[in-house]
């Protein structure tokens, strides 16, 4: 499947159709679900990394069940925004992923979404360190949705826009 720029893959899709949030990791795939209007994402949960046919069959079954008609996945850039190794194997894995499950694939900066939600849940949820461990997967992949959702809204855009102004986050 091709990489796509958020922006176009969102116009693309079928009307009711989602999107998946993944924030691939060393241990685990944090997933998180668009709803079918495309403004809100919420945690879904995690898949252990292994196989890649093994994830993707997990990832299929998510897709079907839920109606998903594309895939946001987490790129690490670096802190200066460039591109390194976290990123190239990030980015590697998303299009494999997305050609074993047959659905377009789109790239966004995920830089700090785990600190971020490790210090919402600590401050704010009051989870101890193994509850915000089982928890912060799921999580950093929807703040990662969200920021893409909301970064790329129609509503904040309009129709004709085609990319977002500079330091947006949108690769």
């Amino acid at each position: 499947m091709a990489l796509f720029n958020l922006i176009d893959l969102r116009a693309g899709l079928p009307r009711g159709q989602r999107l998946i949030g993944l924030d691939p990791g060393s241990r685990v795939v944090g997933l998180a679900l668009s709803d079918p209007s495309l403004m809100l994402a919420s945690p879904y949960g995690v898949i252990r990394r292994g196989k890649l046919a093994a994830n993707a069959a997990e990832l299929a079954a998510i897709i079907r069940k839920e109606s998903v008609g594309g895939l946001v996945a987490g790129l690490p850039l670096s802190m200066d925004g460039s591109f390194g190794p976290a990123a190239q194997a990030a980015k590697d894995w998303a299009m494999a992923i997305a050609a074993a499950v047959g659905l377009p694939v789109a790239l966004w900066d995920e830089r700090l979404s785990s600190a971020a939600v490790n210090r919402m849940l600590i401050g704010e949820a009051d989870l101890t360190r193994a509850k915000r461990a089982a928890a912060v997967d799921a999580a950093a992949a929807a703040w990662m949705l969200q920021s893409a959702l909301d970064a790329t809204s129609l509503d904040r855009w309009g129709p004709a826009a085609r990319v977002p102004p500079p330091g947006t986050g949108c690769p």
